[in-house]
């Protein structure tokens, strides 16, 4: 099964991020509440956990991207 990882809406007027950096590339495990993004806002940089443990199968929002809406989805973790 597939797990699409949004873009969360960490404040209430909050739009649009940045992505900052990947802590992990396609192929890496990762383990539930793992660190596997920095995301940045207009107010603070946050950390993007993973939401399950798997394989990131596919990053679809390069590092460095701008203005991304919240709710875009940024990348797949497989867990089978």
């Amino acid at each position: 099964m597939a797990t699409e990882v949004i873009l969360p809406k960490w404040g209430l007027t909050m739009e649009t991020g940045s992505l900052a950096k990947w802590h992990k590339q396609e192929g890496d495990a990762v383990t539930q509440g793992e660190i596997i993004a920095d995301v940045e806002t207009e107010k603070i940089t946050s950390e993007l956990e993973a939401p399950v443990s798997g394989v990131l199968a596919k990053i679809l929002i390069a590092e460095g991207t701008e203005e991304i809406e919240v709710g875009t989805v940024l990348c797949i973790i497989d867990e089978g």
